[in-house]
C-alpha cells in the first residue's frame, strides 16, 4: 500500500512581522526534525496560486499560516478544508485568499489534497518592516511546531527529533 503523500506548508511574508510565523514554523520543524521521505516541508512564502502544483502533488496539506480570527493575539486556531471561506474575497493578507483559490482549483481539476489543516495564530503586528515575530507571537512558536507535529502524528507520521536539536536544548 503506497503511503499518502503528505506536505507541510508554510506561507506568510517574512518581512512583515507576524505574517511570516508559517514560514518560521516550517523552518524550525525542518531544522529539528526529521520526517519520512512521503512527507515534504515547504516554505510556501506568497506564491498564492504558484503553490497549486505543490498542492496537487499532496493528499494530505497542513498549512501553518498567521489567521485573523476574533481571539487575540498569539490566540491558536485550528481549521479544516470545511472551515476555509469557499469563495473569492477581500485579500487580508498578500497571499490569504490566493491559497484558497488554489485550493478551489484543486477541487476543480479533481487533483488535489482529500483532507486540509490549517494550524494558525493571531498575529500581533503585520505591518511592514521587520523580520522578527512580535513577542506574544515568537512565544507561541513551540506550541505551533508542537501542534504541527500532533498533526503528523494524528494522521501515521513520526516525527523524530533530531539529536542535534535535542543537544541544543540541554
Amino acid at each position: 500500500m503506497e503511503k499518502d503523500r503528505v506536505v507541510v506548508l508554510g506561507i506568510g511574508n517574512t518581512l512583515l512581522k507576524d505574517e511570516g510565523v508559517g514560514v518560521r514554523v516550517v523552518e524550525r520543524l525542518a531544522a529539528e526534525y526529521d520526517l519520512p521521505d512521503n512527507v515534504s516541508i515547504v516554505d510556501g512564502g506568497t506564491q498564492g496560486l504558484w503553490l497549486l502544483s505543490t498542492l496537487q502533488q499532496s493528499d494530505i496539506l497542513i498549512v501553518v499560516d498567521a489567521v485573523l480570527g476574533d481571539g487575540p493575539p498569539g490566540t491558536i486556531y485550528r481549521l479544516e478544508r470545511q472551515d476555509l471561506p469557499t469563495g473569492l474575497r477581500i485579500k487580508q493578507s498578500a497571499h490569504d485568499s490566493d491559497l484558497i483559490e488554489a485550493l478551489n482549483l484543486c477541487e476543480l481539476l479533481e487533483n488535489g489534497p482529500r483532507k486540509v489543516v490549517v494550524i494558525g495564530v493571531q498575529p500581533s503586528d503585520i505591518t511592514p518592516y521587520g523580520l522578527e515575530l512580535t513577542d506574544v507571537v515568537a512565544a507561541k512558536m513551540n506550541e505551533l511546531v508542537e501542534k504541527t507535529v500532533g498533526e503528523l502524528t494524528n494522521i501515521g507520521v513520526t516525527a523524530e527529533k533530531k539529536l542535534n536539536a535535542i543537544s541544543e536544548m540541554c
